[in-house]
């Protein structure tokens, strides 16, 4: 009887032992055949070329219903970005970083084979894009020569898939395969800023127009400031990353130069466009919010004077402030295209605004919500006088006086200024 005990308890225990080392070697056996398919696919996406076409060789492909599923976005794969962009993905799911990954081959019938060039930046070349779903979008190519551009896509997804703001630009998805970086963006009808102010095919922007562009640049800089957790920094302001929909409504683009900001900011290597830089920042590497609010002061200057901040703009700004003293008498560097028609109280205000945004020492510079504030106070006046000037009969003096006055607004006296920015603004702390 003993000796029957002893043998099952034999028997068993090799069994065990025997059953341990099969799922041992097929938990190998399947480690290693993952391993070689991640190889081979690596392998295949570095040896792939994307098939851009400078004349337009072939007819656009029409999307059809064998593109949706597994490739609109893409759902099948591993992702070749590291764990914190992508990672396995099951079908129909948005990626860690909140942004859907789209298909090659989706992307390449949607810009018609990468035909319909809009623009070329730095970045690499943009493509107008019309998708399955019928949206039209913006989808812009990383330059295959491009090391820093491959840092700066990694950023736009990790930072866009966490930041929604109206006056920000928004990312629809990224395309990561068969070696090409690409961002898709909702498409922005009426282009860049830069564009409106600088060429001459484009119709002459008014002046209010050009406060409610500034304000909705603020309002996008501010929530970035503020309102982003943690804040983020944006570090290339300008007048050509400014982009307007088919309403004129201005957003924040470019984000590849952004950053997190840092509680101990340590100095960076010198990055963005000069004449929007800082000279705190060239001086010191080390990028603050008051970094974007030098940047936002400059484009208020672009804005006024219609004049580009890499010819000269600057030096104009300073030697108009030696007789405005920083306050008043901003008329001499307006826009001549605007032919006399804007309001002279607030362009004395916007100037105002703007010479304080480029104050040399950070700390006297206003915050993007002091910005905000004052820009909207602005424009809420503006649109009281006008409803006032329509609600009220005129009286026959006032239509006598209307018809001695020229068609346009001229600029007010010193004496005729209500409340200007500067003396609100006094009230409010604009030191950190």
């Amino acid at each position: 009887m003993k000796g029957e005990s002893s043998g099952l308890i034999i028997g068993i225990s090799i069994g065990v032992v025997i059953g341990v080392l099969l799922a041992i070697f097929a938990l190998i056996c399947l480690r290693y055949h993952r391993k070689r398919s991640q190889i081979e696919n690596s392998s295949s996406r570095r040896a792939a070329t994307i098939p851009i076409r400078t004349n337009g060789g072939d007819a656009c492909v029409i999307l059809s219903d064998s593109s949706v599923g597994t490739e609109s976005p893409k759902t099948s794969g591993l992702s070749p970005f590291p764990w914190w962009i992508g990672g396995p993905k099951k079908a129909n799911v948005v990626s860690a970083s909140g942004i859907l990954e789209f298909s090659y081959k989706d992307l390449q019938k949607a810009t018609c084979n990468f035909t319909n060039v809009i623009g070329q930046g730095a970045f690499g070349p943009v493509y107008k894009a019309q998708m399955l779903t019928g949206e039209t979008v913006a989808v812009k190519v990383l330059a295959t020569d491009s090391n820093q551009g491959e840092k700066e896509f990694h950023t736009e997804v990790m930072l866009l898939g966490r930041l929604h703001h109206r006056n920000l630009v928004n990312l629809v998805g990224y395309c990561a395969e068969k070696g090409q970086h690409m961002l898709i963006y909702v498409y922005m009808s009426k282009g860049s800023l830069a564009s409106h102010l600088y060429s001459e095919k484009r119709e002459q922007m008014s002046w209010g127009l050009r406060v409610q562009i500034a304000l909705d640049v603020a309002r996008g800089l501010e929530y970035l400031h503020d309102g982003a957790v943690p804040p983020v920094i944006h570090r290339d302001i300008k007048s050509s990353n400014i982009l307007l929909d088919q309403s004129m409504r201005a957003r924040v683009a470019d984000f590849g130069l952004s950053r997190e900001e840092m509680v101990n900011g340590h100095p960076s290597n010198l990055r963005g466009t000069f004449g929007y830089l800082d000279p705190e920042y060239i001086s010191t590497r080390a990028f603050t919010k008051k970094s974007d609010v030098y940047s936002f002061g400059v484009l208020l200057f672009e804005l006024v004077a219609g004049r580009n901040p890499q010819q000269g703009l600057m030096e104009y700004v300073e030697l108009a402030a030696m007789d405005t003293e920083g306050k008043v008498g901003w008329e001499e560097i307006v826009d001549s295209r605007l032919s006399g028609k804007f309001d002279g109280q607030e362009l004395n205000e916007v100037a105002a605004l703007a010479y304080k945004c480029v104050n040399r020492a950070p700390r006297k510079r206003p915050s993007m919500r002091d910005i905000v504030q004052v820009l909207s106070r602005m424009i809420k006046l503006r649109h009281e006088r006008k409803y006032r000037r329509h609600s009220l009969p005129a009286t026959p003096d006032e239509i006598s006086i209307e018809m001695d006055l020229p068609d346009h607004r001229s600029p007010m006296s010193q004496h005729q200024r209500v409340e200007s920015v500067d003396s609100t603004a006094d009230n409010t702390s604009f030191e950190v």
